[in-house]
């Protein structure tokens, strides 16, 4: 009997693959008095073999699909194995005090965790707490006989279902053998959906239950384009699906003729369509797709996928490999957003009861302003080599941006005296993700060159409510006539000073909230890379004047997100 769920749309496309269940198991185990303590240090010797062999696999995977860098902790797994201080404390446990290899093997590892983490003034030593944590895992599944979940080992067809899935999870896909994903938690804005996106593999998030309603092995249907889960679909519904991703595909190759094309609506108006991007890597995906601009480069991810704080040499040759990349086209590069969800081991951020709404992004900058003018010398360096934009992070007030603008004018100047080439026309703008800026955007445009909407932020911060937050989900509302109405100010705020103004959060490349905005003038649409020709198709298909009808309804007659996103689709014969 087939069973269906219901999720979050979150990235497109349709896949038909069995279950891969990515859910840790249960490793508990009872302390026991035994006897034979050889046949004990046995179980224990065949635990490592195989949590050795098994390591010798991952190694090689991810040397392959991510590198020989990335592949290097694997390195260290197997050293741990072979370490006879480690291994050797174990096996003398087990001889001494007569205990199963599953307690000697837990007590050992909480020991060396402890004395690796005791280290605070040496963090090669602290990281290998973790290392040891990873193998102890590996070695107790083996003792334990439970199977570990690794997706670095999928060989064949299928579709992962986890709770949740990290960044760092999303980004040992390999796309040979991973069809899709499912998760319990989740929205559209999280990073592994973003992530999915930029992969190209459908998804759905935010199913709530999937983990305890798909078992290992089971076949399944994801549809990533309506959010619909089957999970042992009958023979007519394998079939039904099978079309719907020949259909699916047809449209893509569609989509794929514009990718030369410029942004143009039904009635020949002009707008641009760009792309976020998260390190250099993602150019090619930029390109590919005929994306007219970057609107948004996370330089965060520098900071992240570093031990250290990031050189300004290094710096300025991921800025000047995205500048030279894009040869000409706008590139708006964000400084660092860091705190929130994001943190860094080298950067100790304070607790905070509410990091999102605490001490993060321009607040850091502008404390830390070793950190922030070594970001802009970067920036500065680098913009030489194509047509740059600078865009500030979670600015609340006026006072944030005039100081984050003179600490940028002053590192200009500092270079220029030393004979450094420094484009003289770089555009400094501001994110729009705080509800105050964007109610006094109309005063901010007098001194700004453009606005750069953050959805994501601007409607957890408007509706308080935590967009990480299932128990509160529902409030993400983007078509909701207060969020519209908001967007509409900052963009009449900027046309009134002759600017412009664009929008890199999640709504710009969402399919019912185009036709809004192409209603209201907005002149930027920055999205995942994988958007971009779907929405270029779209627009295609719209005249910015009815689109305009549409959008003054939405804001001053309805009063529903339902509401809207009904008037939208039926008004551009979405299904």
């Amino acid at each position: 009997m087939s069973k269906q769920l219901k999720g979050i749309a979150a990235s497109d496309g349709i896949a038909i693959a069995k279950a891969y269940r990515l859910v840790e198991p249960d490793l508990s185990y009872n302390k026991k008095t035994v006897s034979d303590t050889d046949g004990e240090t046995k179980r224990l010797e065949d635990a490592i073999s195989k949590s050795n062999d098994e390591l010798k696999i991952i190694r090689d995977k991810a040397k392959e699909s991510l590198g020989e860098e990335e592949a290097q902790v694997f390195d260290a797994h197997m050293m741990i194995l072979a370490d006879p201080e480690f291994t050797g404390a174990v096996k003398q446990k087990i001889t001494d005090e007569k205990v199963n290899a599953e307690a000697a093997l837990g007590e050992v590892s909480d020991q060396f965790v402890s004395m690796f983490e005791a280290m605070t003034d040496n963090k090669y030593m602290q990281e290998r707490a973790a290392d040891v944590r990873d193998v102890t895992k590996r070695i107790m599944s083996h003792l334990l006989g439970v199977e570990l979940p690794n997706p670095a080992l999928i060989d064949e067809e299928v579709i992962i279902v986890a709770k949740d899935l990290t960044p760092s999870d999303t980004a040992q896909l390999n796309k040979k053998f991973v069809k899709a994903f499912v998760t319990d938690l989740g929205g559209r804005t999280a990073h592994s959906a973003i992530m999915a996106r930029s992969l190209e593999i459908p998804a759905i998030v935010g199913s709530e239950t999937i983990t305890k309603d798909a078992q290992e092995g089971q076949k399944m249907i994801v549809d990533g384009i309506n959010g619909d889960i089957i999970i042992d679909p009958t023979d007519a519904q394998v079939a039904e699906y099978q079309q719907k991703a020949k259909d699916f595909a047809a449209q893509k190759a569609e989509w794929e003729k514009l990718k030369n094309e410029q942004t143009l609506t039904a009635d020949g108006k002009h707008y641009t369509v760009a792309a976020n991007i998260g390190t250099p890597k993602d150019l090619t995906g930029v390109v590919d797709n005929g994306a007219e601009a970057i609107g948004l480069y996370r330089t965060e991810f520098l900071y992240m996928d570093s031990a250290e704080l990031p050189s300004e040499d290094d710096q300025f040759e991921a800025y000047k490999a995205v500048l030279e990349g894009m040869k000409g086209k706008p590139v708006v590069v964000r400084t660092m957003d860091i705190g929130g969800d994001k943190h860094l081991p080298y950067l100790p951020l304070p607790e905070e009861m509410n990091p999102f709404l605490g001490y993060r992004a321009i607040r850091i900058s502008l404390d830390r302003q070793d950190i922030f003018r070594t970001q802009l010398r970067a920036l500065l360096r680098a913009s030489v080599y194509g047509k740059l934009q600078i865009m500030f992070p979670m600015i609340a007030t006026l006072q944030e941006f005039r100081a984050a603008k003179q600490i940028f004018e002053e590192e200009k100047q500092k270079l220029q005296d030393k004979g450094v080439k420094v484009d003289n026309d770089i555009q400094t703008g501001i994110m729009i993700e705080i509800p105050a800026a964007a109610v006094l955007a109309d005063q901010f445009a007098k001194e700004v060159d453009f606005f750069s909407i953050g959805t994501n932020d601007l409607i957890q911060y408007t509706m308080a409510a935590d967009r990480g937050n299932e128990h509160v989900s529902y409030l993400y509302q983007p078509y909701n006539p207060s969020i519209l109405r908001l967007v509409k100010n900052v963009i009449d705020a900027a046309h009134k000073e002759g600017k412009w103004a664009g929008m890199c959060g999640e709504a710009a490349g969402d399919p019912i909230m185009v036709p809004l905005l192409l209603g209201m003038g907005l002149d930027e649409y920055s999205m995942s890379a994988t958007s971009v020709l779907k929405i270029r198709s779209l627009m295609k298909r719209l005249s910015t004047a009815d689109m305009k009808a549409i959008a003054d309804k939405a804001m001053n007659e309805l009063t529903t997100n339902d509401e809207v996103a009904a008037m939208v689709k039926a008004a551009t014969s979405q299904k």
